[in-house]
């Protein structure tokens, strides 16, 4: 399986407009779109982004640890934060705890001026296992961690109690085309969670180590979103 680059995290909340306020607001993403399930913010479409899916209920950490974003401004979003009433702390990297019990990080960008994913943090029983499962998903080795182009998977271990209200909906990853992994996935014997085909894009989830969902994603021609 080829994978491109990091294309977003999805998320379970019940805080959908408060945690999009914030991400909007305070670390320099803006409303890519939304419907009456989810909120998609980002810097750019075609960039790293958040998917907000709507949920009953608090949410438990699972399996993610942390979303890092880049970001232009690291100590002008720690300001908009705090205004916000969102305590951080600064020892290394900034970081901070918003609703849902999403924990993020920053970290400066490229100098592009455009927030960005640069990796997520996933706690997991045995990071050995789970790398190079994931290896054999797509995702390349990068020392005991992953990559995805410019960005990362980080594992720490860790044991996670299976919660009937994850954080984690699904990681997604942009590839060429979906039908191609559905293909290549089926020939393995890898477990397909579900196909959808959108007005935008084609998708293929298939169930990854650690029962992380991962999505492959497949821009269609004339992908507009903005």
């Amino acid at each position: 399986m080829d994978v491109n680059t990091f294309d977003h995290v999805a998320l379970w909340t019940s805080e959908r407009d408060e945690l999009a306020r914030l991400l909007v607001d305070c670390c320099e993403m803006h409303e890519i779109e939304r419907t009456d399930r989810f909120t998609l913010v980002g810097g750019d479409a075609r960039r790293g982004k958040l998917t907000l899916f709507d949920a009953e209920g608090a949410r438990e950490p699972g399996v993610l640890e942390r979303v890092v974003l880049r970001t232009p401004e690291p100590e002008g979003v720690r300001e908009r934060l705090e205004a916000a009433g969102i305590v951080t702390d600064a020892n290394g990297m900034i970081t901070a705890d918003l609703p849902s019990g999403l924990a993020i990080g920053l970290v400066p960008n490229d100098g592009s001026g455009i927030v960005d994913l640069d990796h997520v943090v996933l706690r997991v029983p045995d990071p050995a296992a789970t790398a190079a499962e994931l290896e054999e998903l797509g995702l390349e080795r990068d020392g005991s961690g992953l990559r995805i182009a410019d960005k990362h998977v980080v594992l720490h271990e860790g044991e996670v109690e299976e919660s009937t209200r994850p954080l984690l909906n699904h990681l997604a990853f942009l590839v060429d085309a979906a039908s191609d992994v559905a293909l290549e996935a089926r020939s393995r014997g890898i477990e397909i969670e579900n196909v959808v085909d959108a007005p935008n894009t084609r998708a293929v989830f298939l169930w990854g180590p650690d029962r992380i969902k991962l999505e492959y994603v497949e821009h269609k021609p004339g992908f507009s979103l903005v």
